[in-house]
């Protein structure tokens, strides 16, 4: 059997929890077993009928008073019970920073090898598996064999698409774990949203991203993204480091991954980390005065110059015109 972790809000699958469960399911068929799901959380039972139409015959809805919230080492050690409880070929989670911490707490309690970033797999006679996964934010594929008792991957986000199979409700079954009180010496306490209006990174054609040249004034360059439909504001994690913008801001291989028609880079160095975070925009505009900038050798188009008159001249031309399409 296959047991895929599912991430949902209020019972509405998260979208990468979909594409996990795609990936899963065609690991289940090739070796020949079921496809069964774990879910935590009060309405978990409500994911029925949606995991059902990608192939899941039975939820595994996780009961435990103290489990509303999450723990990363108790979710972990649900999910290794639950694999030995169900005699589980191998545990499919999503590649979110939860679903990650929680299989890697699991391997760990299971005592076995995790492989993440996975975007395919092929099952041989032998169940082995042959992966195939990113590393460093996708700039890098691997390929790779896994072979253990517990096969655990998570799937990399956004590199799969998410595809029903069609299939009736997936039957319920409660499972409660057996957790002691190491178990929940992490828990989530709260969760703030955040106060930042507009167009969320992922989304927006347009992202205007700054850096440590900015020195902390990114008043031209929100004035910039005021002008642009579609658009948001960017920074590098120098500038997150510095206290300048919020974490939720921040673009590279530990923040954001985007994919505008555009991006323009302002006072960024262009580090190999940052780039992983833009390798999806379809043009970079870089705004540095160091002409040898990393950026400035890897953008369609540069401007060497200081990006407080550069950006300003930007807007007011967008003005002007009374548009920027």
């Amino acid at each position: 059997m296959v047991l895929a972790l599912v991430e949902h809000d209020s019972g509405e699958v998260e979208d990468t929890s979909l594409e996990a469960l795609t990936l899963a399911r065609d690991v289940a068929d090739q070796a020949g077993e079921s496809l069964e799901a774990i879910a935590f959380g009060s309405e978990a039972e409500g994911i029925a009928e949606t995991v059902g139409a990608y192939g899941v015959a039975v939820v595994n809805a996780v009961d435990h008073a103290e489990l509303d919230a999450y723990a990363p080492e108790a979710y972990g050690r649900a999910v290794a019970q639950c694999a030995e409880e169900t005699g589980t070929d191998a545990v499919v989670a999503p590649g979110t920073d939860r679903g990650a911490e929680t299989l890697a707490h699991a391997a760990s309690k299971l005592d076995e090898t995790m492989a993440a970033e996975v975007t395919d797999v092929d099952v041989d006679v032998d169940d082995d598996y042959a992966l195939t996964r990113q590393r460093w934010g996708g700039t890098l594929i691997e390929h790779s064999r896994l072979s253990a008792d517990t096969n655990l991957l998570t799937v990399a986000a956004n590199e799969i698409s998410a595809a029903e199979s069609g299939g009736d409700p997936a039957d319920v079954s409660t499972f409660s774990p057996d957790l002691d009180g190491s178990d929940l010496r992490v828990q989530l306490a709260r969760v703030e949203e955040s106060d930042v209006e507009g167009v969320p990174l992922a989304e927006a054609r347009v992202v205007v991203g700054g850096g440590r040249g900015t020195d902390g004034d990114f008043s031209e360059l929100e004035a910039l993204v005021e002008q642009l439909p579609n658009a948001a504001l960017g920074s590098s994690r120098a500038a997150v480091n510095e206290g300048w913008r919020p974490h939720d801001d921040q673009i590279g291989q530990t923040g954001n991954k985007i994919a505008p028609e555009i991006y323009i880079a302002a006072g960024i160095s262009g580090a190999v980390q940052h780039m992983v975070g833009c390798k999806g925009a379809e043009n970079i505009l870089a705004i540095n005065t160091d002409p040898e900038a990393a950026i400035i050798q890897k953008a369609d188009w540069a401007v060497v110059a200081d990006l407080h008159e550069v950006a300003p001249s930007i807007a007011e031309e967008l003005d002007r015109r009374g548009h920027a399409d």
